[in-house]
């Protein structure tokens, strides 16, 4: 402890300035990953509400909404398929590398 203690003391003032400078750009450089991690990931859809909706919804809702929720449900489907796709390639093109270097 005595050399932590003393190497604080031999800083001087204003140093503290410089801790909440790094933080803050940590901060703002995580939020920046975590925004574009969500972007990616489909996360900012506006439209994700009418996914809960299924056919025994239909009496309840307006007619233009239930449809709207039909389209929106059909492409979150689209995109889960698409998605799925894109994994599957990626899974079977690493492991199908490794197995020709294997073999």
């Amino acid at each position: 402890m005595n050399a932590i203690d003393s190497f604080m003391n031999n800083l001087g003032e204003g140093w503290t300035i410089y801790i909440w400078l790094i933080s803050g750009v940590l901060i703002v450089v995580a939020a920046m990953i975590a925004m574009r991690w969500a972007y990616k990931n489909h996360q900012f859809d506006e439209d994700i509400k009418y996914v809960m909706f299924d056919e025994s919804d239909k009496e309840r809702m307006d007619p233009k909404e239930y449809e709207k929720s039909r389209k929106v449900i059909a492409e979150q489907i689209k995109l889960r398929e698409e998605v799925l796709e894109k994994q599957r390639q990626e899974y079977l093109s690493r492991h199908q590398g490794k197995h020709k270097h294997q073999g």
